[in-house]
């Protein structure tokens, strides 16, 4: 087992969903994807975004793009122009999740 940042392997785009950010991941082929479906879980993300994300963390699987989308509730403050977040529509959130190391 090898220690690796998401970033290593996969690429990621966020931004905001009201109150919420939406992240998502992408595997550049079948088996990135089948090991981030294995360790990407909801209470994983929830936990490496522990000190932002306030409510529930949702995973959505999209095989055929090899990407998994995660809506981070309660993330962003309130959202928009009602939060005093320094990144009030999660665009950072996705940098944030490719620093997330894994065992490989």
């Amino acid at each position: 087992m090898t220690r690796i940042k998401l970033g290593d392997f996969a690429l990621a785009r966020s931004g905001d969903k009201g109150n919420g950010s939406n992240v998502g991941i992408f595997a550049r082929n079948r088996e990135d994807y089948e090991f981030l479906k294995r360790v990407l879980t909801p209470e994983r993300v929830k936990k490496h975004f522990a000190s932002i994300c306030k409510g529930d963390v949702v995973r959505y699987e999209a095989e055929n793009l090899l990407a998994l989308n995660f809506i981070l509730h309660d993330s962003l403050g309130g959202g928009g122009s009602a939060s005093m977040k320094t990144d009030a529509q999660g665009k950072t959130h996705a940098l944030g999740l490719l620093e997330m190391v894994v065992e490989r």
